[in-house]
């Protein structure tokens, strides 16, 4: 991000936490204590204050953006003399490993069906898209799961295309965390929602352009608006590491766990193990591929060591 010193010569607006907890304005609190603890992932911090200082700030933009981009719709019917239906609002989720990318996405899928009216929100992760881990191993990329090139990439553009062409219902893969691979003959339904939300590593990424002019190459060209989940990286791979730990007491011991081989490591073993893992494969993606497309997104929103969001980056219009 830009300084703030020089915010006239950045294509961004920077607020501070306390500025941009300003412009809830009246935006009604809809989620209960016990909502939001449900909606947290294992290792983020997230309470009543980051929803109403942050969140709720959000809400009530993505919902003037939404209600705008409404209008241009019915204005092009009319122009046009069509009664096509309106296709769904697609918010895209970026940021690197242990950022909070699937916190984010479920509160905004939260907070914004509960707009006064009601619209259906979907969430669809970039996970289910992963090659299965069969191709992956044949093809040499288990180390390079998360890349870009561990993704099927004209899959996740198929799905994309569909929702936006209004097709009903599409569908999407479903990735399992706990045995680290797609699932077979497992979907998820998406049926024209009012606004889908996709939250993935490398959303935000380009890729090679195509030669016949017809194809459209990126998945963010499909999305209305992006928000990049920012931090330091020695701060993210603090997180990565305590997520680490957690889960090596939790998810890792479950026999169905394609990490249970760490379930039994020491302290000192287990944090080794996750900082090489961090330094080798996400450190690398984050430099490669996910730290380039931050500039790319509409929000930016920065986080501390403990979890909040500092500084809020909107880009301008």
């Amino acid at each position: 991000m830009e300084q703030r010193t020089e915010d006239h010569l950045s294509p961004y607006h920077v607020f501070s936490r306390a500025e941009w907890a300003a412009l809830r304005e009246d935006t009604p609190m809809t989620l209960t204590s016990d909502e939001i603890m449900r909606l947290r992932s294992l290792h983020d911090r997230l309470d009543i204050a980051e929803i109403e200082e942050i969140y709720l700030p959000l809400s009530r933009l993505l919902s003037l953006y939404v209600a705008a981009t409404q209008r241009l719709f019915r204005a092009q019917q009319g122009f046009l003399f069509t009664e096509d239906a309106k296709t769904p609002y697609v918010i895209g989720v970026a940021g690197s490993v242990a950022v909070g990318k699937s916190t984010t996405a479920r509160v905004l899928q939260a907070l914004l069906a509960r707009w006064p009216n009601v619209p259906k929100v979907d969430l669809v992760t970039t996970d289910g898209f992963l090659y299965p881990n069969t191709v992956l191993e044949r093809d040499h990329l288990m180390e390079r799961k998360g890349f870009p090139e561990s993704y099927d990439l004209p899959a996740l553009l198929r799905f994309l295309s569909d929702i936006k062409a209004g097709r009903r219902p599409v569908r999407a893969p479903v990735y399992s965390h706990l045995v680290y691979d797609v699932m077979p003959n497992h979907w998820l339904e998406v049926d024209r929602p009012d606004i889908l939300v996709v939250e993935g590593l490398n959303v935000l990424q380009t890729s090679r352009l195509p030669r016949d002019g017809k194809a459209i190459p990126f998945v963010s060209d499909f999305f209305d608006f992006s928000i990049y989940l920012d931090a330091d990286e020695d701060v993210l791979m603090q997180w990565y590491v305590e997520r680490f730990l957690a889960l090596r007491e939790t998810a890792f011991r479950d026999p169905k766990s394609y990490f249970r081989r760490y379930a039994k490591l020491s302290d000192v073993e287990a944090t080794a193990t996750a900082t090489s893992i961090w330094t080798r494969i996400n450190l690398v993606n984050l430099h490669e591929n996910i730290l380039p497309t931050r500039q790319r997104a509409d929000l930016i929103l920065k986080k501390q060591k403990n979890h909040t969001v500092q500084e809020v980056a909107l880009r301008k219009l």
